[in-house]
């Protein structure tokens, strides 16, 4: 890919800060739905200028819940919404494996956010990734990144699980109040 990037990029996860998420996973177009104003919220990064990459953990491909076409239709779905509300999603990294594959991508291992890197030639040290579970502010806390976590999908139960992470970065109750906060 190697895209050099003059804009500064927002990485986001998908199920849980974009899409509602379930523990019995997102497994066709039809099951996928956006979190109220994460759509505008995306359409406010774009018109301020940032790039937004979503790096999304998809195991429900390794587990054979659904497979890559069905994968595929659900982000065309997702990126449909987007234009819709007048954003744009740049790019999707996923990793498809299960956590019993110990694959280098899936988060909270760093794989998919070295890729980025790499394709976009950017210091990840200036991105902020926003997510709603651990893994998704560990991955990036592991390469420097600027890390919110939203409220929305697992967020209230990561914070209740582990409340030290208000002391280290930014909380908000969804999206749309982390991007104000950007833009």
């Amino acid at each position: 890919m190697n895209k050099i990037s003059q804009k500064p990029i927002v990485l986001l996860d998908r199920d849980g800060v974009i899409n509602e998420d379930s523990d019995a996973y997102i497994k066709s177009p039809e099951e996928w739905h956006a979190i109220p104003g994460s759509m505008e919220a995306i359409a406010k990064l774009h018109k301020a200028g940032f790039l937004v990459i979503v790096v999304s953990n998809q195991s429900g491909v390794g587990r054979g819940y659904f497979d890559l076409s069905t994968l595929e239709k659900i982000h065309q779905k997702m990126l449909k919404k987007a234009k819709q509300a007048g954003g744009k999603i740049d790019a999707i990294y996923f990793c498809p494996h299960t956590p019993d594959d110990h694959c280098e991508c899936r988060k909270p291992k760093v794989g998919l956010l070295k890729k980025v890197e790499a394709d976009y030639q950017v210091d990840l040290k200036d991105t902020v990734l926003i997510g709603d579970a651990l893994r998704d502010i560990q991955a990036g806390e592991k390469v420097g990144a600027t890390c919110f976590l939203v409220k929305t999908g697992k967020g209230k139960r990561t914070l209740a699980e582990h409340p030290e992470l208000t002391k280290r970065l930014k909380v908000f109750d969804d999206l749309s109040k982390a991007v104000d906060s950007i833009v």
